[in-house]
């Protein structure tokens, strides 16, 4: 099934048939600064609020059920939690 982003039932408040309609003009170009050369070397990759400082490798692991579990059972972001704990070993 092919649902549009305006056929969420979330709510977000925003009129997404209207913001896909927009079409930007030159004039709001002008509100964007100027991108320079001395710019780009400062820039960093950003994946939401968190920088991109390695790239991550995708790796199979076999984890017995009941483990896997009891991190679920940790709540959100176990995952994370899982690496930060792996990363100090």
């Amino acid at each position: 099934m092919n649902a549009k982003r305006n056929d969420s039932p979330h709510s977000y408040g925003s009129n997404f048939t209207l913001v896909d309609a927009h079409e930007i003009q030159n004039e709001e170009y002008e509100e964007l600064p100027e991108l320079t050369d001395e710019m780009i070397p400062r820039g960093t990759l950003q994946d939401g609020e968190q920088p991109i400082d390695s790239v991550d490798k995708l790796i199979s692991l076999k984890l017995p059920t009941a483990v896997i579990e009891r991190w679920q059972a940790t709540g959100p972001d176990w995952q994370k939690r899982m690496i930060d704990l792996l990363s100090k070993i």
